[in-house]
């Protein structure tokens, strides 16, 4: 009886001494895939900035037609001002450009799913857009302003004055200046369009009181069109909007970049330079389409 139970304990002995040597040979074979994944973990965490130097291309989504920032000219070239400030930004990381130009309701989007590095499309800084999207410090302060209607220019003086239900408002679709209609003016009538010189033309041609988008955009459009046609320019922006820069959340190496980019190029004139063309001139409007 004794031999036997001495014998089922070096049984058992051997048994487990099998198992622990079965396990640790799993263990080991396994090491080199966890390895594997870790490391594509590490390739997946890595910043937009390291891909963008790695693959010697930034791309930069925008929709053209916001001007002076970005447009098409006669030649079918994106121009403008966002697009001459990541020109250098592109120089700086020595890499080339590409602008991969999408229509603006789905401009983030195409962010997160990796379309493009970073938005430059004369974007406001706000709340909704930062719970999606991480911002840059703001490179440009701009404001919602209101073209007036020939038919309201005597009536009405003061952007207050549009929170009324006989007069209609128009801007464009998913826009800060649509939110500024909608949240200031919530007694008026307000109409969406897919392009803000449609829902500019609206209020050129009779068919609405007012007009509210941004500066400058507005005040290119009263130089151009508006002032001739009797159109009143309500000038003075009644919204704070920073526009920024926007890239995915969780590249704080990318942001710093963007932000130490942003100070050197303010303070060794090339931002100067771009704002003048841009803002200081109207010479570029004849070559835009």
């Amino acid at each position: 009886m004794k031999r036997l139970i001495a014998l089922a304990a070096i049984l058992g002995t051997l048994i487990f001494m099998f198992a622990c040597s079965q396990q640790t040979a799993e263990e080991k074979a396994a090491a080199p895939v966890k390895e594997d994944i870790n490391v594509r973990l590490e390739l997946q965490k890595a910043s937009t900035l390291e891909k963008v130097v790695q693959s010697g291309v930034l791309r930069v989504g925008l929709e053209s037609g916001y001007m002076p920032f970005e447009m098409t000219d006669k030649k079918g070239a994106v121009v403008g001002f966002d697009v001459d400030m990541v020109t250098e930004m592109a120089k700086a990381m020595g890499v080339k450009l590409e602008i991969v130009n999408t229509a603006w309701d789905g401009i983030i989007p195409g962010l997160l799913s990796n379309k493009y590095d970073l938005i430059a499309s004369g974007m406001t800084v706000n709340q909704e857009r930062n719970l999606k999207v991480n911002f840059a410090n703001p490179y440009i302060i701009v404001g919602q302003t209101a073209l007036i209607s020939k038919q309201f220019a005597d009536e009405i003086t003061d952007w207050k004055q549009l929170n009324d239900p006989k007069y209609t408002i128009t801007s464009k679709l998913g826009t800060t200046g649509e939110q500024a209609a909608k949240r200031l003016f919530p007694k008026a009538t307000y109409k969406s369009f897919e392009m803000e010189d449609q829902a500019m033309l609206e209020a050129l041609n009779g068919k609405a009181a007012a007009t509210v988008y941004d500066l400058p955009m507005t005040s290119i459009f009263y130089a151009q069109r508006g002032k001739d046609a009797g159109m009143k320019f309500l000038d003075k922006p009644f919204t704070y909007e920073p526009l920024g820069w926007a890239i995915n959340k969780g590249d704080p190496d990318f942001l710093n970049w963007l932000n130490n980019f942003l100070v050197q190029i303010k303070n060794d004139g090339r931002y100067d330079r771009i704002y003048n063309k841009w803002f200081g001139s109207d010479e570029w409007y004849q070559d835009i389409q």
